[in-house]
């Protein structure tokens, strides 16, 4: 679990370390304040991938709409937030997609939405973050078959040092014939 007394007093001193005063009036809340934001945006931190599956784990065995080996389920532009682990950054405007070929099951649409912003609230490498998604989505729907893809922006290139704020970052993760398959891959950059 999160420990948020720990987080304040290290922020408190943080604040020192800055040069500045937390016990004046505007910083006074601030360590309070920043433990219960991290409790909030890190709370994946408490949870390893097996956790998120069970704890979203709703499928639907609807087999007379799942006629194709070719069907599949694909939710795009899910916006979530995260946390660089190697600047403490923020990767914002992030939109994950994620498909899948459902193997006999569907997961419900929000659970995948869930899923997403669960995982993201870790501090996070993007690049894992697809990987947690997949690994996740494969709990589920016991589908081999899983694609996450991810844009985002990064703080740490847009607000400090190289300081290019148009830059994006993309990347995929492609699992079992999404890897393989060339026509369900244009089916998902359309």
């Amino acid at each position: 679990m999160i420990d948020t007394e720990k987080i304040e007093f290290h922020i408190r001193e943080i604040l020192k370390a800055l040069g500045d005063d937390p016990d004046r009036e505007g910083l006074r809340e601030t360590p309070k304040r920043v433990a219960k934001m991290y409790d909030e945006v890190f709370e994946g931190m408490n949870y390893s991938n097996a956790e998120i599956a069970e704890m979203f784990n709703k499928t639907f065995e609807e087999e007379d709409y799942l006629t194709s080996n070719s069907d599949m389920v694909f939710v795009k532009d899910i916006e979530v937030f995260s946390y660089c682990e190697h600047h403490m950054a923020l990767m914002y405007d992030m939109k994950v997609n994620v498909a899948y070929i459902p193997k006999g099951k569907v997961v419900g649409l929000s659970k995948i939405a869930r899923i997403a912003d669960m995982a993201a609230k870790r501090l996070q490498l993007q690049e894992r973050l697809g990987s947690d998604i997949a690994e996740i989505m494969t709990i589920i729907t016991g589908s081999d078959d899983v694609a996450v893809l991810i844009e985002a922006s990064h703080s740490c290139m847009t607000a400090r040092d190289i300081k290019k704020t148009a830059a994006k970052t993309y990347t995929e993760t492609l699992r079992g014939r999404f890897e393989t398959d060339k026509d369900l891959q244009l089916r998902l950059r359309r």
